[in-house]
């Protein structure tokens, strides 16, 4: 899907489709420097890192294992309580693993804080992030990430695995959402 067929929804582009990708390449080649001769198990965050986790592959030089995990951080309304519950575990065991968290964003970082903590519970020999976006003005609790894509705002973006109302994944470039669709 293209700008055209939801421009009256996008307020902006704020990574185009060229943008990603580059830079997708760039933090592939680092962690293909950072984890020479280890074993990496890439573990994505449904749904918003699908598309991430799949060009991030391809464009790694090596061999990866990938998993998957579910999470959800609920409350009432639209605000989290910081209460993480698993949608989805893991299919396989990490202990002794390098594992590297593939998100689509980290806005306040309490899900993904209490993901790391839970996954190093687990025996992992490492755990490390990877983001394609982050918001630095949202967090709420400091999480070391070690792979950025782009700081961004704190708008209201969808695309690239980002939706809204389910919405808006599939597109390959990073917008802001008109606010005249969720207000």
């Amino acid at each position: 899907m293209d700008l055209s067929a939801v421009s009256k929804d996008i307020e902006r582009v704020i990574v185009s489709e060229e943008d990603l990708q580059k830079r997708i390449k760039e933090l592939a080649a680092q962690v293909d420097k950072d984890y020479a001769g280890k074993d990496l198990l890439l573990l994505g965050v449904l749904k918003g890192a699908v598309m991430a986790v799949a060009d991030l592959s391809r464009a790694l030089q090596r061999h990866v294992e990938m998993d998957w995990m579910a999470v959800s951080s609920y409350g009432s309304g639209t605000k989290s309580s910081g209460v993480v519950r698993i949608l989805k575990d893991l299919d396989r065991d990490i202990t002794g693993r390098n594992v590297l968290i593939i998100e689509d964003i980290v806005d306040t970082g309490l899900t993904l804080s209490w993901l790391k903590a839970n996954l190093e519970s687990r025996g992992a020999a490492n755990v490390e992030i990877l983001t394609i976006l982050r918001k630095p003005e949202a967090a709420k609790v400091e999480v070391n990430v070690k792979y950025i894509g782009f700081d961004i705002p704190s708008d209201f973006v969808i695309g690239y695995g980002l939706d809204f109302d389910e919405k808006y994944r599939n597109l390959p470039f990073i917008g802001v959402l008109a606010k005249h669709m969720y207000s």
